[in-house]
């Protein structure tokens, strides 16, 4: 049985853990109710960007009636929503709004607890260095979020732009999968290496998820989901020709604006994503069968695999609400335990409560022998 330091020192190293997972958890919230916004054309719904007065919402007919005035002076609403009652004006703005609030939360969620952990002496100096380049990520990401709405109110635009969207998206799902990272690292119980060939390969997983989450955004953005709603063929065929992969000039602009390009790129590498993640799980049920290496890189491939499934029902059905959501959400999952694997392949040397006790002593506590 370990010291009274110790188990202190777990108690406390746990909460970190813990604290990290839920903020890992709002992301994910944060991802789905964003999905919702963009799904239901609500993004651009609020035209100013007042980060600390925007979280209080309109509470008179008169700020309903100022907002709206606002909302109808947007390309979105001349082209797409010409003539939309107040009613509705209100169900795009609560979308809206939920996100933006739900963003300010998962700050708070964030730093508040980094404070008080840090202040009690309860955060390693290199989880706080990892957490504060976390923090200036997310405020980074909050910026991306306003350049993506700005680009929306354009003259003649109705959607924000395709490119930002998947950075947004993107960038969102980064930061989901260093928090899964660094509270993974945290673990409590020695987890020994995996093989190197298993590591290389578990690290490659959330890596293509990233750049398939990507390629996701720029479908999502161009709409590009809407057509070519056959499978596996694309128009009646499984390889669109060079013509008409690259008929947008200049050529570059083909991999965001050629909705067929856009869909094909998606395609290619989910395909890629679900054949590395099989042979990742064939290769560690021979090289590491009946251990926990082994049993990761199952959940991790069936994951993959639906989300695979989940993909060609979504494109089958026309991109449903529903099926574009959990397309979504599903995505984040993969990506969280893609991305739990990967750390852990790498293994872990020593319990957490070891290291906090050897790393940052708990205050007013000296370690036995000293």
């Amino acid at each position: 049985m370990g010291s009274r330091t110790d188990r202190i020192a777990e108690g406390r190293h746990a909460s970190v853990r813990l604290w990290l997972f839920i903020v890992a958890g709002l992301v994910i919230a944060m991802v789905a109710v964003g999905g919702a916004t963009r799904l239901t054309g609500s993004g651009l719904s609020i035209t100013e960007w007042r980060p600390v007065t925007g979280i209080v919402p309109p509470l008179s007919e008169a700020d309903w009636a100022t907002e709206f005035a606002k909302y109808r002076d947007t390309p979105q609403y001349a082209i797409l929503n010409q003539g939309m009652g107040l009613s509705s004006f209100k169900v795009l703005y609560a979308w809206e709004w939920g996100h933006r609030v739900l963003g300010r939360l998962l700050g708070l969620a964030f730093f508040l607890p980094l404070i008080v952990f840090w202040w009690r002496g309860m955060i390693r100096r290199r989880l706080g260095l990892g957490l504060l380049a976390l923090g200036a990520l997310g405020g980074l990401q909050g910026a991306i979020g306003w350049i993506m709405v700005a680009s929306g109110l354009q003259p003649g635009m109705t959607a924000v732009a395709p490119l930002k969207l998947a950075l947004h998206l993107t960038t969102a799902s980064l930061i989901l999968a260093v928090l899964v990272w660094l509270a993974t690292g945290e673990a409590r119980a020695r987890v020994t290496a995996a093989p190197a060939r298993l590591r290389a390969t578990a690290l490659a997983l959330p890596v293509l998820v990233l750049a398939q989450i990507f390629l996701g955004g720029l479908v999502a953005g161009s709409h590009a989901g809407l057509v070519y709603n056959t499978w596996p063929d694309m128009d009646g065929v499984l390889i669109p020709s060079a013509d008409n992969l690259f008929a947008v000039r200049p050529w570059i602009e083909n991999f965001v604006d050629n909705h067929l390009l856009v869909q094909f790129d998606h395609r290619i590498v989910a395909y890629l994503l679900l054949a590395l993640a099989l042979i990742h799980v064939v290769d560690a049920r021979i090289a590491a069968g009946g251990t926990a290496v082994a049993r990761r890189a199952t959940v991790v491939a069936g994951l993959v695999l639906a989300q695979a499934a989940l993909g060609i029902a979504t494109l089958l059905l026309a991109v449903p609400l529903w099926a574009a959501l959990a397309h979504q959400v599903l995505a984040m999952m993969v990506l969280s335990m893609a991305t739990v694997h990967a750390r852990l392949c790498r293994g872990v040397p020593a319990t957490g409560a070891a290291r906090t006790v050897r790393e940052a002593p708990v205050p007013g506590l000296a370690p036995r022998g000293a």
